[in-house]
């Protein structure tokens, strides 16, 4: 284990690459898919095979490289992420080209990006078209992209202060800690990634069990159960059967995925960043109060809208067709606020009771805000919006009571001031990147509409919005290569933020 810490990151990675293709094998050898275990299992032994040697050329006694390269960590950890966002995939794509015939290695490659960045957009749309071994290894991948994005969260982008950290820290974003913790400061990062993966693994892990087993005693097939309960952990929405809808758990199996959505949330769902027995409760930290306060006002908004903008409603309204309308809406909004994408039953019948025509706009608005700092969630974050929330409340005080002094402790007023300002500045960067993105679409002939939606799907990581959010779904299998190419780099930049990217061009990351 010591040494497989020391490796070289992208190392790590290609070895548990190639271990992990070994589980769709397996599965495909119970089934007697010959074709797509030979598939696995030779990719499984080609990376494993490269991955050992490299790592062997490149090994080094204990204390050989002590310090070396130090002053460059914070750049190399940051490249090593864009690396394995945008060059891992090219591995993972090989064994999913070979065992699915009708496909090119590009679309096998834009899949597997989807996946690993826990996008979930998929270029077929027919799940029929996949085997069951090339959907669990999707779902898979999506796994362990939202087990990476934990670990990574807190290993890397905390100590540089990026990733919503910076709103809730007095340092600059991109600059280093000072007085690190002594795991950041004795340790490289691949061993800090060991570290925390040692200590994440097994709560990702006992999570994704309780919550497979639990759809499976609702309904549910093992197989499907399994592919949704990695989706849902890892907030991918991939799923083999088209969606929550068809799984066969009803209501029960949504109320199951409702409940675990919560931990996409708040990184303190699942751990605390100094745990102590005057704690306050879950329910006052602040992204979940935003996200309270969303689940509760939205859906209950559209559910009174049915009697103040719907004059005329078609059908036979019950009141239990009514309250599945309600529980409707409250499932998307977590599940599109936890950038998820599953749809429930009752959502249709809740566009049907609020009369709204299309509901576009509400869901990529969920989207945008995004889930916890440090979750598999994307979007903007929740923390980033608490903060603009309270600065704006200060603002209404003094226009109230001009000299009134804000108060609430000297961590509230740094959120207030220098957390909302960089918050904004992130904004601002996630609104230009939109209508960048928007503009090189249109380029190729996507209208508005179809930009719009396939933007904000890619760089929310919320593949399955471009399902719901239009008049008629939309399809990513109808796009052409370079709408593909331009997207897939989208979903990069969503999983890794822009700060990230923006503090690889800060002149002091290259100066030796």
């Amino acid at each position: 284990m010591n040494r497989f810490s020391r490796m070289p990151f992208f190392v790590q990675l290609m070895l548990v690459s190639g271990a992990a293709m070994m589980v769709p094998a397996i599965y495909a050898l119970v089934l007697r898919e010959w074709d797509d275990a030979r598939a696995f299992v030779y990719a499984s032994v080609l990376f494993s095979s490269l991955a050992l040697f490299i790592a062997i050329a490149r090994y080094r006694p204990e204390g050989a490289d002590a310090g070396a390269g130090r002053d460059r960590e914070g750049r190399n950890q940051l490249l090593t992420l864009l690396g394995a966002y945008t060059l891992l995939p090219l591995i993972l794509a090989v064994p999913f080209s070979e065992a699915t015939k009708d496909t090119t290695y590009f679309n096998s490659y834009f899949e597997m990006v989807s996946a690993l960045t826990t996008t979930g957009a998929t270029l077929f749309d027919d799940p029929a078209r996949l085997t069951k071994p090339v959907h669990l290894w999707t779902a898979l991948v999506g796994w362990l992209g939202g087990l990476f994005a934990w670990v990574t969260a807190v290993a890397v982008l905390a100590p540089l202060n990026l990733g919503g950290f910076e709103v809730i820290s007095s340092r600059q974003p991109g600059q280093a800690e000072t007085r690190a913790s002594q795991i950041t400061r004795i340790a490289a990062a691949p061993e800090r990634m060991a570290k925390f993966t040692s200590k994440l693994f097994p709560i990702y892990l006992g999570l994704t069990l309780a919550l497979w087993f639990a759809l499976s005693m609702v309904g549910s097939t093992p197989y499907v159960a399994l592919c949704h309960a990695m989706s849902v952990m890892a907030t991918s929405g991939i799923s083999p059967v088209g969606g929550l809808t068809q799984a066969g758990g009803g209501f029960m199996g949504e109320l199951l995925v409702f409940a675990f959505l919560f931990l996409a949330l708040s990184r303190k769902t699942f751990t605390a960043d100094q745990p102590r027995l005057d704690a306050p409760p879950l329910w006052r930290d602040p992204e979940m109060k935003i996200a309270l306060a969303l689940i509760v006002t939205v859906p209950l908004l559209l559910f009174l809208r049915h009697w103040v903008a719907v004059l005329e409603v078609s059908g036979d309204w019950t009141v239990g067709r009514a309250l599945s309308s309600l529980w409707g809406g409250t499932f998307m909004v977590l599940s599109f606020l936890s950038t998820s994408g599953f749809e429930s039953r009752g959502w249709e019948e809740a566009r049907l009771w609020s009369g709204l025509q299309a509901p576009g706009v509400l869901l990529m608005g969920l989207a945008i805000f995004g889930g916890g700092v440090a979750t598999t969630a994307g979007g903007v974050k929740l923390i980033r919006l608490y903060a603009l929330v309270r600065h704006g409340e200060r603002e209404i005080e003094k226009l109230i009571s001009p000299n009134s002094v804000g108060g609430a402790g000297a961590n509230a007023r740094r959120i207030r001031r220098e957390g909302a300002y960089v918050a904004w500045v992130y904004f601002m960067v996630f609104a230009f990147t939109i209508a960048a993105v928007m503009m090189l679409l249109s380029l190729y002939g996507q209208n508005f509409e179809a930009a719009t939606i396939f933007t904000i799907s890619a760089l929310t990581t919320t593949g399955p919005l471009v399902q719901v959010a239009g008049d008629v779904p939309l399809s990513y299998a109808a796009l052409g290569s370079p709408e593909k190419l331009i997207l897939a780099a989208t979903m990069v930049l969503g999983r890794l933020e822009m700060l990230a990217i923006i503090a690889l061009l800060n002149p002091e990351f290259w100066r030796r």
